[in-house]
């Protein structure tokens, strides 16, 4: 499928690659293949941060705040490495806001495609983040921190405010494999400045009342349209999850 689809651009998506070294692996399969090395675009990223309850076996999210299972950035601020010889600059670094949802409708555009128009589409195409493009700046006004239904923080530029809500604290390590303890702990509204405080530490909301409206305004916006198990709303655009008839079992 690959030899006799040279000409086209090629997508490849490898979800067991437990660290930069094994995506090396991948990358070396193309280099020197001439038109397929050029027409793979190469991704390597997590789904989410380093899940702390199995200790040694989990990884480190410093000097990022919590892990997996939080919306803490160590929960979900996470790497991306991308590669595509010739399309994106060999060294460059995007500092700008994206998201793995992204990815759809980027690679729908790549394609010569577009993304499907029945449904609301949240990823927005970053091709000019990817191709380091001038003054390119991210397509979201805010992102949104949802555990489960419930929306448990906002972010818009360098700003994060953290709504009222438990989370899941590592309070004994794991090791050797085997989990540890969480224990549930509580935060209330807090603003963070992500770009002086990457830690999540300093609560400046009291310093900047009108950032914190302003992402609660962004907040009610998101409740609205997608709901908030925790204000117990319900939004507007939240459709059941999409299922695949099974197939009667036969004889």
């Amino acid at each position: 499928m690959i030899c006799s689809s040279l000409n086209l651009l090629f997508f490849m998506f490898c979800c067991s690659l437990p660290s930069p070294q094994n995506s090396s692996f991948v990358t070396s399969r193309f280099s020197g293949s001439g038109q397929l090395d050029d027409n793979t675009l190469v991704v390597f990223t997590s789904d989410n941060g380093p899940w702390l309850l199995y200790g040694s076996h989990a990884g480190d999210a410093r000097p990022l705040r919590e892990g997996k299972a939080t919306t803490f950035d160590g929960g979900v601020r996470v790497p991306c490495l991308m590669r595509w010889p010739g399309k994106i600059p060999a060294g460059s670094t995007c500092r700008e806001m994206a998201w793995t949802m992204d990815l759809l409708p980027t690679i729908a555009k790549l394609a010569g495609t577009n993304a499907p128009t029945d449904r609301v589409i949240d990823g927005r195409n970053i091709w000019p983040l990817m191709s380091a493009q001038p003054g390119a700046k991210t397509p979201h006004e805010a992102y949104y921190y949802y555990w489960l239904q419930g929306l448990e923080a906002v972010r818009s530029g360098p700003w994060k405010l953290h709504l009222a809500h438990d989370y899941s604290h590592l309070a004994v390590p794991g090791g050797g494999g085997l989990p540890g303890r969480y224990a549930k702990q509580h935060i209330g509204a807090a603003l963070y400045d992500l770009e002086k405080d990457i830690s999540e530490q300093n609560d400046v909301a009291a310093k900047f009342p009108d950032v914190v409206a302003r992402l609660q305004t962004l907040a009610e916006q998101a409740r609205a349209d997608l709901g908030d198990s925790l204000t117990k709303r319900k939004g507007t655009n939240v459709r059941p999850a999409g299922s695949i008839a099974v197939a009667s079992a036969r004889n």
